[in-house]
C-alpha cells in the first residue's frame, strides 16, 4: 500500500471516528433532551388531567349539594322519614334532579340503603346500596370513581355523595357526571400528543372501551398489552407502539392507573407523545454529520493528495535513483526542492552517488589487479608443475653429451619423451585457461530439462558400479511433465556434466546422487544433490570463485563455468551443505528468455561454431 494511500485511509480513520463520535453524542444529548422534554409535557397533561378531573369533581359536588339543599328534596326525606310512607310517589324525582342540575346520574337513597329513585336505572328501584350506608360521613367527601350499572351496560362515573339528616335518620343524594371523551376533549393538548382513556368495566381487554377525545380509536388491540400489564400490576408504565416500520411513526405513552376509593382499578389514562419529531431531528443529525463528514474527506483527500504530493513525490524520485544506481548507473542524481528532511535525504544520496562513483573507478582498478594477480599466480602455479621436469630433463641432457652414443642415445630417447609429456600438459593447461576465457554466446532453442539431465548422467553410469570401487546409487526425482525452457543444450549439457562430476568426487566412499526437477513460479528449478562428506560454510561462500577448488588435482574452473553457463542463461545457482552429510547444487532457469527467437535445435546445431562445437565438447573439471 502506498503512502498515499495509508495517508488517506488515516485521515479517513480520523475523521469518521471524530464525525461518529460527536454526532453520536449531538445525537444521545438531544435524544436525553427529547425525553426530558417528552417527560416534562407529559406531567403537564397529567397534571392539567388532574386539575380537569378535580375541577369537574368539585362541579359534581356543588350541584350534588344544591340537590341536597332544594325544598323538594328536603320535603321528600322528611316524608320518606315517616312510617309507611309511600316511596313510590318519588320513583321520578331522580331524573328531574339531573335534568336541572345537569348530571348524567342522580340517585336518592333512603337511610335503610333502598334505592328510592334512579335517573340512569329506573328498574333498580327498591334495590339496596348497601355501600352508601356503610357509616362512612359522606358531607366532606370529594369525588370518587364509580362503576355505573346501566339497562345497556356499565359506564365510568365521577360521583359525589351527600347525606341530607332528617331527625336520627340520612337521606343520600348520589350524583355524577360521565368520564369518556367529552372530559378528554376539554384537556388541551401539546403538538404530537393526544390523551386515551380506557374504562376498565369489563374483566378482560373490550377495545370499544377505549377512546380518545374523537371517540373511537384505530387499531385499538395494539394498546392490550398495556392494559393488561396494569390489570396486572396498577402501576404506572411506559410503553412504545411502533406503528409500522417507519421509526418515526411509533409513539410513547405513559399509562396511568385510575382507581375507586376501594382501590379497585376502574381505568387507565393514556398520555401518547410521538417519536416523529426525535426521529426527524437524529435524521437531521445523521445528515448533517453525513454532509460534515463528506465534506471533510473531500477536503481531507486533497490535503492528502498535496502532502502525499511533497512527500511521496521526493520519496519516489529517490526510490528511482535508488533503481538506477542498482541496476549499474552509478552516475543517477536527484533534484532537490525546497529544505526540509526530505531534502537532507536528496542531497546525502546525491552525496553518496558522487562518493560510489569517484570509488567505483578504484574498485574497478583494485579488481582487475587483483584479477590479474589472481589469474598470474594460478598459471604461475600450474605452469610450475611441468616446468621442473622440463628444466631436470635438459640438465640430464647436457650432462649426457659426456657419455658414449650409446647411454647418450638412451637418455636422449628417456629425455625427449618426457619433454613430449610435458608438453603436452603444458599445452592442455593452456587450453583449459583458453576454454574458460572463451565460453561461447548461448544460441537458445528449446530444450527437455529432464532428458539434458539423464543424458549427463547416463555419461557416468560406467562409475556407478565399476568393479573395485564403492557403488553410487542415482535416484530421480523429475515432475513430469516439466515444461520446456529456452537454453543452450549444448551448454547446459556441460554444466550437468560438471555437476555430476564435482558430485561423483564428493562421494569416494560411495552414496547417492540425486537429481530433481520442478516448476517454481514461472521458473525451472535442478537440484544435484550427493551424500558425501559436505561443505564448510567458508567453502561454500567461495566454491564458485575461478581456479577455488577443494580437490588435490584440478584447476578450480569446473563450477565456475557452471555458473557462468547459468549466468548466461539469466538464472541463478547456490549450494547448501550439511557437513558430514552431503552437499546440494540448486539452479533456477527462466522458462523463456527475453529477446531471442525460438529456433528448433536442429537450426541451432547448425549454426554453432565450430569453436563453440568444439568448447561445448571439452572435458571438464
Amino acid at each position: 500500500m502506498s503512502f498515499r494511500a495509508k495517508l488517506f485511509l488515516v485521515f479517513l480513520a480520523t475523521v469518521l471516528t471524530w464525525v461518529g463520535l460527536v454526532a453520536g453524542i449531538v445525537t444521545q444529548y438531544t435524544r436525553a433532551a427529547f425525553e426530558d422534554l417528552d417527560a416534562q409535557r407529559t406531567e403537564a397533561l397529567v397534571a392539567q388531567f388532574k386539575k380537569e378531573y378535580a375541577q369537574r369533581g368539585e362541579e359534581v359536588a356543588h350541584q350534588v349539594e344544591n340537590i341536597a339543599n332544594a325544598e323538594i328534596t328536603l320535603r321528600m326525606a322528611l316524608d320518606l322519614a315517616r312510617p309507611n310512607a309511600d316511596q313510590s310517589l318519588y320513583v321520578r324525582d331522580a331524573m328531574g334532579a339531573a335534568q336541572d342540575h345537569g348530571l348524567d346520574f342522580v340517585e336518592f337513597v333512603n337511610s335503610d340503603g333502598v334505592l328510592i329513585s334512579s335517573a340512569q336505572y329506573p328498574a333498580r328501584v327498591g334495590y339496596k346500596n348497601d355501600w352508601v350506608t356503610a357509616g362512612k360521613d359522606w358531607r366532606e367527601t370529594g369525588a370518587f370513581l364509580k362503576r355505573e350499572e346501566l339497562p345497556d351496560g356499565v359506564a365510568l362515573s365521577l360521583s359525589v355523595v351527600r347525606m341530607l339528616p332528617v331527625g336520627a335518620k340520612n337521606f343520600y343524594i348520589i350524583g355524577g357526571r360521565r368520564l369518556d371523551q367529552n372530559f378528554l376533549a376539554s384537556l388541551v393538548l401539546p403538538t404530537g400528543m393526544r390523551a386515551l382513556l380506557y374504562r376498565n368495566l369489563e374483566p378482560d381487554f373490550v377495545s370499544t372501551s377505549l377512546t380518545d377525545a374523537g371517540g373511537e380509536v384505530q387499531q385499538a388491540e395494539r394498546f392490550a398489552p398495556i392494559i393488561e400489564e396494569i390489570q396486572k400490576r396498577p402501576q404506572p408504565l411506559v410503553h412504545t407502539i411502533n406503528w409500522s416500520q417507519d421509526a418515526g411513526e411509533a409513539e410513547t405513552f405513559h399509562a396511568m392507573p385510575l382507581t375507586s376509593p376501594n382501590k379497585e382499578l376502574l381505568g387507565v389514562l393514556l398520555v401518547g407523545s410521538s417519536r416523529r419529531e426525535l426521529v426527524l431531528l437524529t435524521r437531521r443529525i445523521g445528515w448533517i454529520a453525513g454532509a460534515v463528514g463528506g465534506g471533510a474527506l473531500f477536503i481531507g483527500l486533497l490535503l492528502t493528495l498535496w502532502v502525499s504530493a511533497r512527500i511521496t513525490r521526493p520519496v519516489e524520485e529517490l526510490a528511482e535513483g535508488a533503481r538506477e544506481v542498482a541496476s549499474g548507473n552509478w552516475d543517477a542524481h536527484i533534484r532537490v526542492r525546497g529544505g526540509g528532511e526530505i531534502a537532507q535525504l536528496a542531497k546525502a544520496f546525491n552525496e553518496m552517488t558522487a562518493t560510489l562513483a569517484s570509488q567505483r573507478e578504484q574498485l574497478v582498478q583494485t579488481e582487475r589487479v587483483a584479477a590479474w594477480r589472481e589469474l598470474a599466480r594460478r598459471l604461475a602455479h600450474e605452469l610450475r608443475n611441468p616446468l621442473f621436469p622440463l628444466q631436470i630433463t635438459v640438465e640430464n641432457l647436457q650432462r649426457a653429451r659426456q657419455l658414449d652414443a650409446k647411454q647418450f642415445l638412451e637418455v636422449f630417447t628417456e629425455s625427449t619423451a618426457t619433454l613430449k609429456a610435458e608438453l603436452a600438459n603444458l599445452n592442455t593447461i593452456v587450453g583449459r585457461f583458453s576454454d574458460f576465457s572463451k565460453m561461447p554466446t548461448p544460441h537458445f532453442t528449446r530444450v527437455n530439462v529432464n532428458e539434458s539431465l539423464r543424458n549427463a548422467v547416463r555419461l557416468f553410469e560406467a562409475q556407478f558400479n565399476a568393479v573395485g570401487k564403492p557403488v553410487i546409487a542415482p535416484e530421480y526425482f523429475l515432475t513430469e511433465p516439466l515444461p520446456e525452457i529456452d537454453a543452450d543444450a549444448d551448454l547446459l549439457h556441460r554444466a550437468f556434466q560438471n555437476l555430476v562430476l564435482n558430485a561423483l568426487d564428493a562421494m569416494p566412499a560411495g552414496g547417492t546422487l540425486t537429481m530433481r526437477t520442478s516448476e517454481h513460479d514461472g521458473n525451472v528449478r535442478i537440484e544435484v544433490a550427493d551424500t558425501g562428506k559436505g561443505l564448510t560454510p567458508e567453502e561454500c561462500s567461495r566454491l564458485f570463485t575461478p581456479y577455488y577448488t577443494t580437490k588435490q588435482q584440478g584447476t578450480g574452473l569446473g563450477l565456475a563455468i557452471v555458473q557462468s553457463v547459468v549466468s548466461d542463461h539469466h538464472g541463478t545457482i547456490s549450494v547448501t551443505s550439511d557437513e558430514g552429510h552431503g552437499t546440494t547444487f540448486r539452479i533456477e532457469l527462466p522458462q523463456r528468455q527475453a529477446g531471442h527467437p525460438h529456433v528448433s535445435k536442429v537450426e541451432a546445431d547448425a549454426a554453432v561454431t565450430p569453436s563453440a562445437s568444439a568448447a561445448a565438447a571439452a572435458a571438464s573439471d
